[in-house]
Order: C-alpha cells, then structure tokens, then sequence
C-alpha cells in the first residue's frame, strides 16, 4: 500500500509501475505478462478498443471503436499503452469514460529525452533488477483479482440481488486501494499503484457504483505523458546497483524537466479520512487529497491540500478522529530526524503546530497509532530502515530483530514532547491500531491491536504473516505492562463503532486472513471477554464461501444520533467471487450470532481487492466543501 511505500528511504521518489507504452515490442520483451491475467472471464476478444473522449461542457462523450493492426504511428503508440491481455482475461478492454482525463489520442509524442530515459528504462527491469523474487513479480502480485481495472467507471446502477438495504446506510460506502494505471514490465509490489476510490452510493434503498482514480499530480503528469516517471520504493531500489540506476533514472527525468517533485510524489492509495467537513483520500507519502461525491455519485478529486502551508512533506494514512470533540490527531514519520512528529487538527480543520518527538531514535515503520481521550499511542516497531538488507539486494526497509519494540504514550494535547514516556514490549509488532482507552481515572491505558508475530515476512512473504490481537495494559504509576491475546486466529483490518474511538469499547470486528492478504470472512470479537487468560474473544463469524474473498469491514450505527447498544448496526465490505469473477457488496448484521446478510448488491463489473474504507452519511456528504 502507499502505506508502505512511504516517506523511507529514497522518499523523493516514492515509485510508479512501468508502462506498456515504454516497453519494446512483446518479440524482443524480456517478460511477457500476459500471465497475470489468465484468470476466469468470459472475453474472447483479442482485438484492442480504443476510446476517444469529446468533452461538452461537464460531460464527455465517449466514442469506442475496435482497432485493427495497421503501421499507423498513433495506432502502434494506442496499442503499446493498454495492457496486454490474454484471451482469458478478467479485465476486457472496456471504453474509457473519465470525465476528468484527456482523449488518449491527445498524447504528444515522447521528447527525444524521454526516448532515451525510456530506453534505460527497458535495460534496468529486463537486465540490471528484473522481477525475480515472488514478492515483486507482477505476474504473481497482480494475479485473480488483485490485478487492476484499467478504465473508470462512472456512476452506474447496481442491482440489489438479496434482502434490501437499511434506510441508514443513506450514503456512500468509499475504500481505496492501490491500481497501477500502467501495467509494470519490471518490479512491482502490492503496495504500489495508483489510488483508486470504489464508491458506492445509497439512496432509498438504490445503490450506483462508480470507480476513479484520485487525480494526485504523480497520476496526472504519468497520465499526461504516456508512461510512468518514477520508480517504485519498495519494488524499485532492491540492492545497491537496482538503486543507483533508478535513482539516476528519477534524477534525470526531474532534471530534463519531466517531474516536479515539490507538487507531490505521493500515490494517495491506502485509506479516506473525513474531518473539518473535508473529504480525504491518504497515502502517508504525501499530503492528503481533498476529494468529493457529486449528487449522482461520482467520485471528483478538488486537489491536494497543504492546510494553508502548516502541512508539508506528509501525514499518515490514519488519522483519528475524535467522535465528541470533532478533532483529528495525526502525525508523519521519516528516515531523517525528527523520525516521528506528531500534530492535530481543530474540529474545523485548521492544522496546530508540530510536535517533533526526537525520543525516537532512529526511523521505525509507523504505519498507524491510537489515542484516548488523554493521550496519544505510538509504536516503535522492529520495522525500519534496513541498509544491510538492500545492499544484498532486498528491500531498503526490513527487520530488526534485535530490537525490542517500545510503546511511546504522550498527553494528546502536548506541545513538545517532554512528557512523552516509553514502554519496552518486547515482541509486540503493529502495523494497525483498534482502538484504545484510559482506566483508573487516567493512572492506565489500555491498546487493542493486532500484533504481526511473524514481523520478518511483513514485506516479502505476506502470506506467512500471522496477526494474533492482543489486548496490552500499562500501568503509568508502576510501568508494568500486562498482555492478554484475544484470539487465535489471524485477524487484521479491523474496526470498531466509530463513536467509540479513544473511548472504552466492547466490539471489534475483524477480517480473517487466509492467509493474508486475501480476507476469507470477518469475526466480531467482544474484547471485555480478554481480562480472563486463554478465553478466545469470538463471538460471531461470517465465512465468504468457498473462492470467496473480501476486504476490511466497516461499520455502519442504526441510528448514529441517538443512544444504541454499541454493536446495533450493519457491516458492509466489498466480496469478490474468483469462480465467477464477479463483485458484491455485502451488508451484516453486526448484531447477530452469524453476522447474517441482510442484503448483497451485485456490482457492474469487477472490484479488485484493496485497503481502508469509510460510510460517508448522506448528511455528511452535503456538508463535504
């Protein structure tokens, strides 16, 4: 994810796949990745449609035409940008019909500079650093459906197949998540790729869906120009000489006038965050990007926001948001010091000044964070900078397993960090945070997370990741810092009631992987069970079935204004079927033993897997400046 891909090492150019438009001919490519899309799909078509976009106003229209081989230069240059797709394809060449993106045949011919970075291009990935390791090879990373829809879909009407849809889910129902816009011929790794926003918008009872790339400066320009104009961080500097090349390659491009690194470099892929009645599609790489719903549902990017110049460089992925007071806590993190600075946002969203934390010794991955209602809750994970790693030609961040992680706790309201205090809690890895409170009139704090016990295959083996949730108490009078796990099972992307936040909270639910990163069904757990040992918390589940896999739930109150149990409401989550290739969206009820479906919306086309989402209300989305 850009949750990944983050403000480490080489952050001036956190890194984009590479284009089919800057590939040599498929005779002499190195790689042929027409394998990444031999999943079930009901295409035969071999032949490539191309669209063409006349703008009228607010609206486009969209011409589609089928295009034969023929030696026109604007055809051969329209065939090397699609994807090459098989005859199985999941991923059928539909029209293009971004209201916001330019006619493809409008692209100016590359620069002779380009050619020749092009060209050098080409070497690096087939010769000097080509995808050989699992974890960075597109065909393996971009199989079923995590491979990337290549067209926008704008709004269009679902059909609801089972139940009906509560009247409180009036509203959008948004989760993003990575989307290469070009195929990559070298390196690639699940947390790159454009951010692309799946919303689905509910109105008395009806559902439309629509699918847009969030219009960041990296996706404009690439788009603009043809082809990608950076590398990949995670996928792109694996060694040293991998990252000399690439380094002069992204040096060259900015040089020579191509990039312009001051407007942005981040990929706004992993999550959404709505504060100061803003929208935000984040990737803690960059600053956030302010986006919005129209009344018909479609999904508009208003432009990155710098919070009148007091936000600069980044911000993570997951703020929080304070359900009482309105404020939303934040911080960014990075190889140069301060390693980790923490900041927060008024209940209008005016940004407040900086607290660098300068405690933290040396960089740590801090993907997520927690607070209650008197302190804020960071981790310094096993997680960081790795160089030993990168020389021998693994990632730049990696493990180190001889450090012992450490819970930083800070008054949520400091303004240095003076009365910041560190834990050591040795073997206690997160990459995300449930949630967290106060006990004993503020003398304890208690966090809720997953902890990665196999923390080493993070990056490289997700599929050996095993997140076992665990309940951790310190006492701030003694230090002593007591665990409890919850469950078994491996368990991550979890929620709670939002209303819940930084307060007490009885439920959690949770996505199971199997393995991860596929998410075979969603458990509800009642957390107040953990104070007893080895009592698993598990109190509902919902399996997907068989070739059936989904996202992170999220939680959507009956009746968000008024008193109800906490967990009287609906979870929703997008539900993919690798046998039939279609998408759903699914709503649970959270209160029942089985999280039992209340109602299953058939979805248009495809929806790949992806990352955080949130339920905007209808109400809220009226407010959205």
């Amino acid at each position: 994810m850009d949750a990944f891909s983050s403000s480490f090492p080489i952050s001036a150019f956190p890194t984009q796949n590479l284009s089919p438009s800057s590939r040599p001919p498929p005779s002499t490519s190195h790689y042929n990745y027409a394998p990444i899309f031999n999943a079930t799909s009901t295409s035969t078509s071999t032949s490539v449609r191309t669209t063409e976009e006349k703008p009228t106003g607010n609206t486009t229209t969209t011409t589609t035409t089928t295009q034969k081989n023929s030696n026109h230069p604007q055809s051969e240059q329209q065939r090397r940008r699609r994807p090459v797709l098989s005859k199985k394809s999941p991923i059928p060449p539909t029209s293009r019909t971004n209201i916001n993106t330019p006619s493809i045949f409008s692209v100016s011919p590359p620069s002779l500079s380009a050619v020749i970075l092009n060209a050098f291009d080409d070497v690096v990935n087939n010769f000097i650093d080509p995808p050989l390791r699992p974890s960075v090879d597109p065909r393996h990373v971009l199989s079923s459906n995590f491979a990337p829809i290549h067209d926008e879909l704008p709004p269009t009407e679902c059909e609801v197949i089972q139940g009906s849809l509560p009247s409180c889910l009036d509203g959008a129902y948004i989760r993003n998540g990575p989307n290469p816009q070009f195929l990559p011929r070298g390196p690639y790794h699940l947390f790159d790729g454009d951010g692309m926003l799946h919303a689905i918008r509910i109105s008395k009872g009806k559902a439309t869906l629509c699918s847009r790339f969030v219009k960041t400066y990296k996706y404009c320009m690439e788009r603009d120009a043809g082809f990608p104009l950076l590398p990949n961080v995670f996928s792109g500097f694996n060694g040293l000489t991998a990252s000399a090349t690439r380094g002069a390659l992204s040096a060259a491009r900015i040089f020579t006038g191509q990039y312009n690194p001051t407007n942005g470099i981040g990929l706004a892929n992993t999550s959404l965050a709505l504060f100061g009645n803003r929208l935000y599609a984040l990737g803690e790489s960059d600053l956030p990007y302010s986006v919005r719903l129209t009344s018909n549902g479609d999904i508009q990017t208003l432009g990155r926001q710098g919070f009148d110049g007091k936000l600069f460089m980044s911000m993570t992925a997951h703020p929080k948001v304070d359900p009482d007071t309105g404020e939303a806590f934040a911080f960014r993190y990075g190889p140069m010091p301060p390693f980790l600075t923490y900041f927060r946002f008024d209940a209008d969203g005016n940004k407040l000044p900086d607290v660098p934390i300068f405690s933290m010794l040396r960089p740590s991955f801090l993907h997520d964070f927690a607070i209650t209602k008197k302190y804020a809750i960071f981790a310094d994970i096993q997680i960081g900078m790795n160089p030993m790693e990168m020389i021998a030609g693994g990632s730049p961040v990696g493990t180190d397993p001889s450090k012992v992680p450490r819970l930083g706790i800070i008054p949520r309201y400091a303004k240095d960090e003076s009365e910041i205090r560190w834990f050591d809690v040795p073997g206690f890895n997160i990459i995300h945070a449930i949630n967290a409170w106060d006990e004993d009139d503020g003398d304890a704090v208690v966090m809720v997370a997953p902890n990665i016990l196999s923390v080493e295959h993070t990056l490289e083996r997700m599929e050996l990741v095993h997140a076992l949730v665990e309940k951790v108490r310190i006492d701030l009078k003694t230090g002593i810092v007591s665990r409890c796990p919850i469950s078994a099972s491996n368990l991550d992307f979890a929620v709670i009631n939002q209303s819940y936040v930084g307060k007490k909270n009885k439920y959690v639910y949770a996505a199971v992987g199997d393995p991860m990163p596929k998410i075979s069904g969603v458990v509800k757990l009642d957390v107040s069970r953990g104070d007893r040992q080895r009592v698993d918390c598990t109190v509902a589940r919902r399996m997907y079935g068989q070739g059936c896999y989904g996202g992170e739930p999220f939680f959507v109150p009956r009746d968000r204004h008024h008193e109800e149990e906490e967990d009287d409401g609906f979870l929703v989550s997008f539900v993919h079927d690798e046998r039939s290739g279609e998408s759903n969206f699914l709503v649970m009820d959270a209160k029942s033993p089985k999280l039992d479906i209340v109602a299953t919306v058939k979805l248009p086309r495809r929806v790949p897997y992806g990352f955080h989402g949130l339920f905007v209300s209808e109400r809220d989305l009226e407010s959205i400046s």
